[in-house]
């Protein structure tokens, strides 16, 4: 007989078929506690008044969401940390970058803030997690990184920039240009060059001209210091900082020129 079947002795009725008889053991119970099928015996209004407990996280979550967004498609804010744009832009100065702005969509004199990797053949430092968390925090004061450069279009796509003309300007497309945003008593270059930019590639240079590392310095490098247009971050739209000095930043554009080659 197997002994993990109990049979019932027989007395004179029998229990009826599909009926449990309850344990007669000490102790045992007939029924037991229910649980939920994760094993949480917390109540629902329990979880509900956790949620309510952390609600407050929901409106700054939403607001760096909003600032997320707005970054990456509309505006961005960055600092200027050198003297090369002088006197147009200032070390110190906090502006904001538009970027709506297409790269087809950009003009002769335009300035633009832009990833100078590639163009300038720079060294992009590696970044663990930690460093990556705290300059995206950073970025969000208007810090940029190492490689973002600002600097002012001279050279649109076909556009051949020369200098200098025989008068000692710049010279675009053949045509002597005038440029009443270089820095005083600095000449368009002390560099002389002749180049051809590519189809999707800029030409760029600093106002502080004697103080700017641009297109001029790296034609040697890979790319000839042309900026592709898929690395141009943005143009730049305002200043917002210091507040002496809030407002649009003139973009001096330069006057008009005619295509390589007309």
């Amino acid at each position: 007989m197997d002994p993990e079947r109990a049979v019932p002795e027989r007395s004179g009725t029998s229990p009826e078929t599909g009926s449990a008889a309850p344990s007669s053991r000490p102790g045992s119970l007939a029924t037991s506690a229910p649980t939920s099928g994760s094993g949480d015996r917390r109540p629902p209004h329990a979880a509900y008044a956790a949620a309510r407990r952390h609600r407050w996280l929901l409106g700054p979550a939403l607001l760096l969401l909003a600032i997320v967004v707005v970054r990456a498609f509309l505006v961005t804010p960055f600092g200027i940390p050198s003297e090369s744009m002088q006197d147009t832009l200032l070390i110190g100065d906090r502006i904001l970058v538009s970027r709506t702005t297409a790269p087809a969509d950009l003009q002769r004199g335009d300035i633009i803030v832009f990833d100078a990797s590639q163009a300038f053949n720079l060294r992009v430092p590696e970044r663990g997690i930690v460093q990556t968390l705290v300059e995206a925090v950073e970025s969000l004061a208007g810090k940029g990184q190492p490689t973002d450069y600002v600097k002012r279009i001279i050279g649109l796509p076909g556009d051949r920039v020369r200098c200098c003309a025989t008068d000692g300007r710049l010279e675009v497309n053949g045509v002597a240009v005038s440029e009443p945003y270089v820095a005083p008593g600095q000449k368009p270059s002390a560099l002389t060059f002749d180049v051809t930019v590519p189809a999707d590639r800029f030409w760029v240079m600093g106002d502080n001209r004697g103080s700017s590392s641009d297109s001029r310095a790296h034609l040697g490098d890979p790319g000839g210091g042309m900026v592709p247009g898929d690395d141009i971050i943005g143009k730049v739209w305002v200043r917002y900082w210091p507040l002496g000095r809030l407002g649009s930043v003139d973009q001096g554009q330069i006057a008009s020129v005619p295509r390589n080659g007309e």
